[in-house]
């Protein structure tokens, strides 16, 4: 029990590691490819990261390093194209709200996938965990955001964008834990569906943003190198962000992302000489003390859960899985589940 325990912990770490590392690589990588050379189709490149994630995904599996698992068809299509479209969401609330309150937009994440696992599937946060998670929206706060400008279109577009990622995110970790499938196996499956919504909006997205067109950009060989190597780090990107979310829970994968944004902020202007004030260092300090908090409070309570619980997850008897999306025509299903929800 104790080894398994050890285990997994290692696992966590490993998953969390693995997310930090490959997602300050992209950013910089995706940086360098935006402003450097040039080519600012964000939601286009997503597509591509996503189609290049399965491509992966599947020679892997007919390697046989791992075995696919059927989930039902509903939900993996619902999944896939309501987190496709979170993606899209967004870009858009980027392009049309000031960086600012785009910056909020992401901050509001965590407080409503709080307030989401609370009504829906009546999770309990401890007041300790909600004052770490105050005390890091705050820093971050501090860090990130400027200036506030408000707009109607531009603040529908956050609503939207904040429900279907909050909603995405804690299906990853429904659907992982309650139909007892893989971070790789549910990302082969859903990749897809992904990809697929942002290929067919993707360059209709970009043109409104940026005013030009993906087919006419000129293609050199810099910002092909560049795109396959944004796409080759997004595979990674893509299957920490399963693993983190299936083997933690989506408000510590919102802990981890501001974390990154963080370090992003310091190698911006470690390495690229982005300006730097007082207030920045200020908010990453807070902002570090909040993720500290956070991980005590969550290392104390899961040993507390652990010794409580009377057998390991692996030693629970089995349920019958059934679909977590439901349609309107099928009111039993979307009872017995308590949500229906949507990286």
């Amino acid at each position: 029990m104790m080894m398994m325990s050890a285990g997994f912990q290692l696992g966590v770490i490993g998953s969390l590691a693995l997310s930090v590392a490959s997602s300050v690589a992209i950013v910089i990588c995706n940086k360098a490819l935006i402003s450097t050379l040039g080519f600012p189709f964000a939601t286009t490149l997503t597509s591509w990261h996503l189609m290049m994630t399965f491509c992966t995904l599947h020679v892997a599996q007919r390697l046989h390093f791992f075995e696919p698992k059927a989930i039902d068809g509903q939900t993996v299509i619902l999944f896939g194209l309501l987190n496709g479209t979170s993606i899209g969401l967004l870009n858009l609330s980027l392009g049309f709200n000031s960086i600012g309150f785009y910056q909020m937009t992401k901050l509001a994440i965590i407080p409503f996938t709080v307030l989401l696992e609370t009504i829906f599937l009546k999770k309990r946060f401890s007041e300790s965990i909600k004052l770490s998670l105050l005390v890091l929206l705050l820093g971050v706060g501090i860090a990130s955001v400027t200036d506030l400008k408000l707009n109607l279109l531009g603040s529908v577009l956050s609503g939207l964008a904040i429900a279907t990622t909050c909603v995405g995110q804690i299906l990853t970790n429904t659907i992982q834990k309650r139909l007892k499938v893989s971070s790789t196996q549910l990302l082969y499956q859903s990749a897809p569906y992904q990809a697929a919504i942002l290929f067919a909006t993707g360059p209709f997205v970009d043109q409104l943003l940026t005013n030009r067109s993906v087919f006419a950009h000129k293609y050199t060989t810099p910002v092909l190198g560049f795109i396959m190597l944004s796409c080759l780090i997004a595979v990674s990107v893509n299957f920490s962000t399963f693993l983190v979310i299936g083997t933690t829970s989506p408000v510590t994968y919102q802990v981890l992302g501001h974390l990154k944004t963080c370090l992003v902020l310091s190698f911006g202007y470690i390495l690229l000489h982005d300006p730097f004030n007082a207030r920045n260092i200020l908010g990453i300090l807070i902002a570090i003390f909040g993720m500290g908090l956070y991980s005590y409070f969550s290392v104390k309570e899961g040993k507390k859960k652990a010794t409580n619980d009377p057998l390991p997850v692996s030693q629970m008897p089995e349920k019958e899985t059934e679909p977590l999306l439901a349609t309107k025509d099928n009111s039993d299903t979307k009872k017995a589940n308590g949500v229906s929800h949507d990286c």
